[in-house]
């Protein structure tokens, strides 16, 4: 009795539901997570860009924009991790203005292939779509545990999310462009990912933006 008292002297009150063991091991599965999809990410990067170049699909290099700016983002949520809430709110905000200006030039390359025209291979968009996709689909299961965390895990899931839609119209696309012989289905499809990942980034900035004021 003597003993167990001169411990509880020398350490205190404090258990071990009151140390931040939780949060140590829920910011090291995070960090975890996040770079598997930071991994997978910028490996369909550099696939969707190869195959878009090589079959001028608009919509393969608009979804391959698409998969660097989430590289980013979960490369700047991977800086967040176990950060303070401000740190992980600026990450957020920077990952929803980078989203923001790849959209852009998303919107900039369709009007480029507009005016100056394009032969867009179907083949290739229904196949690295459906590539591209089948790696969304493991991203999305992967966050999906963590999408109510901080901020920057919010959104990481948005963004996944996004993934998946920005695929089935790739797929789609390729499908429309294989039917009709025509190419304005693959700038649509362009033109559909820049609006999805624009309206993305507005999201998260809304979500960060709240949060800020609430710290404040």
């Amino acid at each position: 009795m003597e003993r167990q008292q001169k411990t509880t002297a020398f350490f205190g009150t404090k258990n071990m539901t009151d140390c931040d063991c939780n949060i140590d091991v829920e910011s090291r599965q995070q960090s975890r997570v996040l770079i598997v999809l930071l991994g997978i990410n910028a490996a369909m990067f550099v696939v969707e860009m190869v195959a878009g170049v090589i079959a001028e699909s608009t919509g393969l290099i608009a979804d391959s924009l698409d998969m660097l700016a989430d590289a980013v983002v979960y490369g700047i949520g991977l800086y967040a991790v176990g950060r303070a809430a401000s740190g992980k709110i600026r990450a957020a905000l920077a990952s929803g203005y980078f989203q923001m200006a790849l959209a852009l030039i998303v919107v900039l390359d369709v009007s480029r292939r507009a005016i100056l025209g394009s032969e867009p291979e179907p083949v290739y968009m229904v196949l690295i779509g459906l590539v591209a996709l089948a790696a969304n689909v493991v991203c999305l299961a992967l966050i999906a545990r963590h999408r109510d965390g901080g901020v920057h895990m919010r959104a990481s899931w948005i963004f996944s999310k996004n993934d998946v839609i920005a695929n089935v119209g790739v797929m789609l696309g390729g499908g429309l462009v294989y039917a009709s012989g025509a190419r304005w289905p693959d700038l649509v499809v362009g033109t559909a990912i820049a609006y999805i990942v624009f309206r993305g980034s507005l999201a998260i900035i809304a979500d960060a933006r709240n949060e800020q004021s609430l710290e404040t």
